[in-house]
């Protein structure tokens, strides 16, 4: 059995995957039902009035659906749970919140003790994301430093 790591209002929490969502790909999707895409998938306007939608990763080294999480939050607008199923790996787990991933389904092979490690490892972002709206406002910029 799997094991979910959902954001509940900024704090990561760790769930069974005993509540299955129905998932439907997009040729039989429906307007408020969940939808699971494959990581090949267009974005589509109208995916905004999905329920959930789960991004279905087939290899760890494949980050094309971290790229369409990212439309999916920017262009599309979807604001639902965004989820990340299929070959994920703890490595990769900071990444994907960054690109907009508020639930991770792990393997049931992976470690939580290290996938809650590795959610955010490091203290400050310089770089903007779809869960860091700006950069990191501390101490002089590197011009500010040598002027």
């Amino acid at each position: 059995m799997s094991i979910i790591i959902r954001d509940q209002d900024g704090q990561w929490q760790i769930q069974t995957a005993s509540v299955v969502h129905a998932w439907q790909t997009p040729d039989e999707w429906q307007s408020g039902q969940p939808l699971l895409l494959t990581v090949d998938a267009e974005p589509d306007a109208g995916f905004k009035a999905a329920s959930a939608i789960a991004i279905d990763f087939p290899a760890f080294t494949d980050g094309r659906g971290l790229s369409l999480a990212v439309l999916l939050r920017t262009r599309v607008g979807f604001s639902g749970e965004l989820r990340a199923m299929g070959a994920i790996h703890e490595d990769v787990l900071h990444y994907m919140v960054r690109c907009g991933f508020d639930a991770l389904e792990l393997p049931s092979d992976r470690d939580i003790g290290t996938a809650l490690t590795l959610l955010s490892p490091y203290s400050g972002l310089y770089q903007n994301s779809v869960s860091n709206a700006g950069p990191i406002q501390s101490g002089p910029t590197p011009l500010q430093r040598w002027a």
